[in-house]
């Protein structure tokens, strides 16, 4: 897999996970402390063109910011090792055919930031994880637990099994996504934005919730909507604390 930009490229090193780095022959405060963290590993470092740079990086050459480095793939994860890997009451995300990287990358720095415990996604009709992913997940991809999956029905079924409540993210639903409650084992599922979630993946969860839409537009970025409903889950955990 390869990754490009300054911080992705930083949070892939201290995730131990690149192998090797191309990096500008100018260079500055930030990719000097990057040529100090692979010398520090061992990495090997090659000086590229900006042409090179912008290739590698498939032609994304205002994002590459002068590095791209190749990185090994995470460990394969099953839904059952997200829900044995948690610290507490499990708090999982499931994306359900979101395509966009952009959202993809969003959506992993939120998990990151509000300390859960992983994301599910299928393998097909998903964006990947490298380049706009990466760059726009300012690094969390290297350190979010990611599990791969063939059918994202059956692994909500998996996580039912497991435990886990099933909660469903969309705009047309009765019950506000702060009315249920997120101390339990949980997983919010997002569908894509237009189509939202898919007929077989509704059924199978236990809530439907919707955030209300106070304005003119009617309805929120998926990244956005993630963010609030994650958020309200660590607020209703932390509560619970006290």
């Amino acid at each position: 897999m390869r990754i490009y930009g300054i911080n992705p490229v930083v949070e892939a090193l201290r995730a131990k996970r690149v192998t090797a780095i191309r990096v500008s022959p100018r260079t500055d405060e930030r990719l000097t402390r990057i040529l100090r963290l692979a010398e520090a590993q061992g990495i090997p470092v090659r000086r590229a063109t900006a042409d090179e740079l912008n290739r590698l990086a498939g032609g994304a050459r205002h994002h590459h910011q002068g590095v791209v480095a190749d990185v090994h793939d995470t460990a394969d994860l099953s839904v059952e090792d997200l829900v044995a890997g948690a610290t507490g009451a499990p708090l999982i995300v499931v994306l359900d055919q979101i395509e966009d990287p952009h959202n993809v990358g969003a959506i992993l720095r939120t998990v990151d930031a509000a300390g859960a415990d992983g994301l599910v996604r299928q393998s097909r009709h998903a964006a990947r994880l490298d380049g706009a992913a990466a760059k726009a997940s300012a690094g969390a991809v290297a350190h979010v637990k990611i599990a791969e999956v063939v059918n994202v029905a059956r692994a909500l079924e998996s996580l039912k099994e497991a435990g886990v409540w099933i909660v469903g993210l969309t705009g047309d639903a009765a019950k506000r996504y702060d009315e249920v409650d997120f101390t339990l084992p949980t997983a919010l599922v997002v569908g894509a934005e237009g189509t939202g979630l898919r007929r077989l993946v509704r059924e199978r969860c236990d809530w439907l919730v919707s955030i209300p839409m106070r304005g003119h537009i009617p309805s929120l970025n998926v990244s956005v909507a993630t963010g609030i409903a994650l958020y309200e889950a660590v607020r209703q955990r932390n509560f619970a604390r006290g």
